[in-house]
């Protein structure tokens, strides 16, 4: 145990010793190899002990906007990640009415985790955006902030996007690396309605799922 803490403490020190617990959310309209793949090198580069993938029961996002129904979303998310035991799902968005904001679900999963420090992971692109999120300041006294890097990422430019709060902050801010894959669920949605193939973009049981249930299939394909 002392030694798997040493470990521990020289990946992204200021994370601490305390497990790990990754959060992946999202629409998951639907779940593809994108977000396995950034949960894996999140997972992978800061040392997580677990990822729990988080399907937003509400996307405050898409007021307005189609999105699949929460049952079926559930359905595939669970069934991308049955094959690893690292990965696991929560219900906590689908199961609180209104908007799925952020700070309500870590407030939520502080209460289930006490003793786990909390690493919301995103895309790096996302941090230039985060200023404008719900509560951001309670946002990041809740959560550490794993963000994948894409080509042509600027940090200069995030600091001054983010502004006093990546000042206040910065030491919960983290960067990895994660294969750039140009796959979106918005792409997938627009296939399935050409009635073109997804195979190898999401895992073989979501493929199936979505052609057993049409989904996608005979109407307009929503933003992501």
């Amino acid at each position: 145990m002392q030694q798997n803490q040493q470990l521990l403490s020289q990946i992204h020190p200021h994370l601490g010793t305390a497990p790990r617990l990754g959060l992946l959310g999202g629409t998951f309209d639907p779940i593809h190899i994108g977000h396995l793949s950034l949960a894996q090198a999140a997972q992978e580069e800061l040392g997580l002990d677990q990822v729990l993938f988080i399907p937003a029961g509400n996307p405050p996002h898409k007021q307005g906007k189609p999105v699949t129904e929460a049952e079926h979303r559930l359905c595939m998310v669970e069934l991308a990640v049955s094959g690893n035991p690292d990965f696991e799902v929560s219900t906590v968005d689908m199961a609180r009415q209104g908007p799925s904001y952020t700070v309500d679900t870590l407030r939520q999963l502080r209460q289930v985790y006490p003793r786990h420090v909390l690493v919301f992971i995103i895309g790096a692109d996302s941090l230039l955006d985060i200023a404008r999120w719900h509560k951001p300041r309670e946002i990041l006294a809740q959560c550490h902030v794993a963000a994948a890097e894409r080509p042509g990422f600027d940090l200069a430019r995030t600091e001054k996007a983010m502004g006093e709060l990546y000042d206040l902050h910065r030491e919960r801010i983290h960067l990895f690396s994660a294969p750039l894959l140009e796959i979106s669920s918005t792409r997938l949605r627009e296939l399935c309605f050409e009635g073109r193939s997804i195979r190898y973009l999401a895992p073989d049981p979501v493929v199936d799922y979505i052609a057993q249930h049409r989904l996608y299939s005979g109407r307009d394909s929503h933003d992501s």
